[in-house]
């Protein structure tokens, strides 16, 4: 059994055990969501629902989307929140920081999903690989808000690998990776460490084998897991 039919399956059998009748799923236009859109369309047919959410995007992001669905032959809808997102930023008080105000937008997002999701009897499957995962290139409450993470233990390559597998379109992949968060915002310009490197360092800490990699791209990925850990961890509760 190749890499997609273990995780179409475990998507399938996850899905039963929580009495879920299929998945809701984001699509952003990157290669994250279209690799997960396609392994949930795989795991249980049409039983998918593909969101477009639009929040100040460009329009590259909707073609990609949009080149997708239909690609993987998936029902979507387009849930704009644009408006929901400018309306918020009005009434909460002055001062906010950028990036608070950008993480508004993954936090819409999961909102929408959530109640789609409730409404057709589906889980959020997340699109979150163990790159961004292990070093919490994610929004808390927001894009790392999600009931399974089919991607949850691929490094980036890895996920490029299986998006050949699956079939991805191939503009898709070759897109710079983006959380859209901001006009030209990329992952690797925002986390200042391309993917490649990342995962480089990220597997060599996994097996115990730092030898010879550079001292401080090294630190720099270990204090990044260091203080993301709340965001892989339930909340705690002071123990009494």
């Amino acid at each position: 059994m190749n890499l997609a039919d273990r995780i179409a399956t475990w998507l399938r059998e996850y899905a039963a055990q929580a009495g879920a009748r299929g998945y809701v799923v984001g699509l952003s236009g990157g290669i994250d969501s279209a690799c997960t859109a396609a392994l949930c369309r795989r795991a249980v047919g049409e039983q998918v629902l593909a969101v477009w959410m639009p929040c100040h995007s460009v329009a590259e992001d909707a073609q990609m989307a949009q080149l997708v669905a239909e690609t993987f032959g998936l029902q979507m809808v387009v849930v704009d929140l644009t408006s929901v997102y400018d309306t918020l930023l009005a009434v909460l008080p002055a001062g906010m920081s950028d990036m608070a105000r950008a993480n508004l937008k993954p936090r819409l997002r999961m909102a929408t999903l959530y109640a789609l999701a409730q409404t057709h009897g589906y889980l959020v499957a997340g699109t979150g690989n163990k790159s961004e995962w292990l070093v919490g290139y994610m929004t808390k409450y927001g894009d790392g808000g999600v009931d399974v993470e089919p991607l949850g233990n691929l490094y980036k390559w890895q996920v490029r690998e299986l998006a050949r597998e699956l079939g991805v379109p191939q503009p898709v992949i070759e897109r710079p990776p983006s959380a859209g968060l901001w006009a030209g915002q990329t992952d690797e310009g925002e986390m200042g460490i391309t993917y490649n490197a990342l995962d480089t360092i990220l597997a060599a800490i996994e097996a115990g084998k730092t030898e010879g990699l550079d001292p401080a791209l090294l630190a720099k990925v270990q204090r990044l897991i260091a203080l993301s850990a709340h965001k892989r961890a339930m909340p705690p509760a002071c123990p009494v």
